[in-house]
């Protein structure tokens, strides 16, 4: 066959497949391994992996090499008719699967896939485990079939993964999304004694994991308690709540009670007219389509905090109650502490900001 009617059939061939064909798909459309290696040594096509080559005028990306390995595991059938049965072929998992996601800092020093059918190679750069994976459990990722970041994040328990990295798989993707904690919990359940939990304590493992990646109630209090723009809004919402109370006291005289109550009004106005532009600011800072509802969850949460605050003496044990109400507001987050965490960051950049300004 002549190469110029050879390409034309191999760059059809490769369009859906991120420049890709294998020799299979090529015989199967008329092109023989021999006009493949003829194009090959003429600099047209360039060779990826065993029976797998890329067509040299495709972009380079990163994901070249990991994209041939999973086309050579089933090099007869291309890669749309693979993505109609995710959970029935080859799954890209473990360390893989992290570098598909984005997520973690793990430098996969091999290509990991899981396969319902009992697979061996002699390649050490390829891995193979044999299971099958439920449904849910599989997603796509950058047009692959990848285990979804929970059976991920069991995956890399499974395999000993030392828990502060995969503690940092969990923190990047709960900044990214809302995670499966429900399903997580299961998925982690089996590797809860050789963490020294008790049996099947996935919830426990989780909360490990949760801690060592600062997700956890008590760290996300530590970094809201130090971030003065959420202090602001958490004192302006508390003072403002403090002016409507009932001040009668005992010991406390007509005159003192209309003094404080006045002192109150003032400082609570003065602090929510310093906080707008601070506000305004902060919610410029925000990317809203990655965040939706977040400012109904921060809203919340500065409310509960801001109710939860103790009004006897407040002025007086502000700072000795902050942390204890901080707790109780973040605790009552629950599943969005991701977002709140979120929130921290941005209010961070704020302060950053208005200091370098």
């Amino acid at each position: 066959m002549k190469s110029r009617d050879a390409m034309r059939i191999l760059d059809e061939l490769s369009a859906s497949q991120w420049g890709m064909l294998t020799t299979a798909q090529a015989a199967a459309h008329g092109v023989p391994r021999l006009d493949l290696s003829r194009l090959s040594q003429a600099g047209h096509l360039e060779r990826l992996a065993y029976g797998v080559y890329r067509n040299a005028g495709a972009p380079s990306e990163e994901f070249k090499s990991l994209r041939a390995e999973w086309l050579a595991a089933d090099p007869s059938h291309t890669a749309e008719q693979r993505l109609l049965d995710v959970t029935g072929g080859v799954v890209v998992m473990g360390q893989s699967a992290t570098s598909l996601h984005g997520v973690g800092d793990l430098a996969a020093d091999r290509h990991e896939f899981s396969t319902p059918v009992r697979r061996q190679t002699q390649r050490t750069a390829v891995s193979y485990r044999w299971r099958q994976l439920d449904r849910g459990d599989v997603t796509i990722a950058r047009g692959l079939p990848v285990t979804t970041i929970e059976r991920t994040i069991a995956d890399l328990v499974q395999d000993r993964t030392d828990l502060s990295l995969v503690a940092g798989v969990l923190q990047d993707a709960a900044q990214r999304r809302r995670l499966n904690t429900d399903r997580l919990t299961e998925l982690l359940a089996p590797f809860a004694p050789r963490n020294n939990l008790r049996k099947d304590d996935g919830a426990a493992l989780l909360n490990r994991l949760t801690a060592i990646a600062g997700l956890d109630t008590a760290s996300l209090v530590e970094e809201i308690s130090s971030s003065e723009t959420l202090s602001a809004l958490v004192a302006a919402n508390s003072l403002s709540r403090f002016t409507h109370v009932d001040l009668s006291d005992a010991v406390t005289g007509p005159a003192t009670q209309k003094a404080l109550r006045e002192f109150n009004e003032s400082v609570a106005r003065s602090v929510q007219q310093s906080m707008a532009p601070v506000l305004e600011a902060l919610a410029g800072s925000i990317e809203m389509p990655r965040m939706a509802g977040l400012d109904v969850t921060l809203a919340e949460m500065a409310k509960q905090v801001s109710l939860n605050l103790p009004t006897q003496n407040l002025l007086a044990s502000f700072g000795k109650e902050w942390a204890a109400s901080l707790t109780t507001a973040v605790a009552a987050a629950g599943a969005d502490l991701p977002s709140a965490k979120k929130f921290i960051e941005a209010a961070r950049h704020v302060e950053a900001v208005a200091t370098s300004g």
